[in-house]
């Protein structure tokens, strides 16, 4: 699992991403809920009022670790994915780069999935956050199954939205059997799931 070290500190915008980095990192492993100001300047070596220089609130930077994620999330499974042929080759490619997000890019998995669960009853920024970043994520693999519909891949009648819910739900089932459970073969299990959809889905 990859976990970000803080290095030698620069000055401006160079010591906020390197901070934001490693708040990512806190993020994954604790919750959004972890990630304070206090447990930050304590991972990242700073002083508290020099992590109130770069962020003014402990939401501010929630919602600015979040955009990382959101940012790495891009890097490591959508723009690898979209090297792949458009329709079913890219899906393929998104959901196996997806579930190496899950589970191996960052310590602790997934920030937006924890998260989902810490905000579904609160209101406010951090909350807005995730349910838009959330929708990206789905928008991507509703996007991806149409294009599919266009490639002659999946039949021309296919609800793109229900195709994005059924794959949603094989992605939680994964994280959590994989990282919670630890259940050795969750892998081959949401591989066997999404070739079950992809058939139904078939012309």
């Amino acid at each position: 699992m990859a976990v970000t070290r803080l290095t030698v500190m620069g000055k401006g915008d160079n010591t906020r991403a390197q901070v934001l980095a490693v708040g990512l990192d806190v993020a994954s492993e604790l919750g959004l809920e972890g990630l304070t100001i206090g447990t930050l300047a304590a991972r990242a070596g700073l002083s508290k009022s020099g992590m109130y220089a770069h962020f003014e609130s402990k939401e501010a930077l929630q919602c600015a670790v979040l955009d990382l994620a959101s940012e790495r999330f891009a890097e490591v499974v959508m723009l690898p994915a979209f090297s792949e042929p458009r329709g079913l080759p890219r899906l393929e490619r998104i959901f196996e780069l997806w579930m190496l997000w899950e589970t191996d890019e960052l310590p602790g998995g997934c920030p937006f999935v924890a998260a989902a669960s810490d905000y579904d009853d609160r209101d406010g920024p951090v909350r807005d956050r995730v349910v838009k970043y959330l929708d990206q994520m789905l928008g991507a693999i509703q996007r991806a199954a149409g294009m599919a519909m266009e490639e002659g891949h999946f039949r021309q009648d296919l609800d793109a939205r229900a195709y994005a819910f059924e794959v949603w739900g094989v992605v939680l089932a994964y994280a959590q059997w994989a990282r919670l459970l630890e259940v050795e073969d969750a892998a081959g299990l949401a591989q066997a799931a999404l070739k079950r959809i992809n058939d139904s889905a078939a012309p």
